[in-house]
């Protein structure tokens, strides 16, 4: 089955939601005129990094994305893979990943389960415990949260449930661009599965981010990537293509988790 795959690399108005509201709705109307099944959007993106001001702006259980994506969903007929936005739970507040199906049926919800010291993650977000899985017309993937992509166990964890992609939202900087690829590559090769990745575009006060969201096939090949600035990163996958890299070279079968 195909798929076709709009990422929405935005540049995010640091801790500004009404802006952020305002520019995604722009930019899934303009994805919408080549009909996407799937618009992804970054991590934290109604809010940006602005976590000392996250008490004022994160969402109670993330009313306002979970509306603004049922509607979405419903206008423009395609499922949304709904970045991040901070989201207020009885654990605190959580960086909480949203999917909804192209009916406007909330499909999953994934909070990130390891938090970036580097950036004081760990002094404003509670982790969350679950996994990230879900399913969309019935096919299984999951969805990951940028700092996830160097813990290579917690991927393969999702990978064990014979997931057909990942896809991944985040607001990775540029100094470690070399690295965002080459760990998205990797995890696509060791997982033998599309790796989906959404990356913020642009800078807040602190950092300047890296874009260059990426679309990987099982096999490791870039089919697609975005430049530094804000775009719409269009690809088409064919998951068919999982089954196929899996057959070839059978990782999952000849694992021997008994010794490891």
């Amino acid at each position: 089955m195909k798929f076709k795959i709009a990422c929405l690399q935005m540049d995010i108005a640091f801790g500004d939601p009404a802006q952020n509201y305002k520019n995604a709705s722009k930019l899934i109307a303009e994805a919408n005129s080549q009909k996407p099944d799937i618009i992804i959007l970054p991590e934290l993106w109604t809010t940006g990094y602005d976590l000392n001001n996250l008490k004022n702006t994160a969402e109670e259980d993330a009313q306002a994305a979970k509306a603004f994506f049922k509607d979405a969903a419903l206008e423009y007929n395609s499922h949304f893979i709904g970045g991040s936005v901070a989201n207020k739970t009885e654990s605190g507040i959580e960086n909480t990943l949203l999917v909804f199906d192209k009916n406007g049926v909330h499909a999953g919800t994934y909070s990130k389960l390891h938090l970036f010291k580097l950036m004081d993650e760990h002094l404003y977000l509670a982790a969350g415990k679950e996994k990230g899985l879900f399913s969309l017309d019935g096919h299984k993937f999951a969805g990951l949260i940028c700092y996830d992509i160097r813990f290579p166990e917690w991927v393969r964890a999702h990978a064990l449930h014979d997931v057909e992609a990942m896809f991944v939202v985040a607001e990775w900087p540029i100094q470690r661009l070399e690295h965002w690829r080459a760990l998205l590559i990797a995890r696509a090769i060791e997982n033998q599965c599309f790796v989906v990745a959404c990356n913020r575009a642009g800078s807040d006060p602190n950092n300047t981010f890296a874009g260059h969201s990426l679309v990987i096939n099982p096999w490791g090949e870039v089919i697609a990537e975005g430049g530094e600035g804000e775009e719409i990163l269009l690809a088409e996958i064919e998951l068919d293509e999982v089954k196929e890299a899996r057959s070839k070279i059978p990782i999952f079968t000849d694992r021997r988790p008994e010794l490891y």
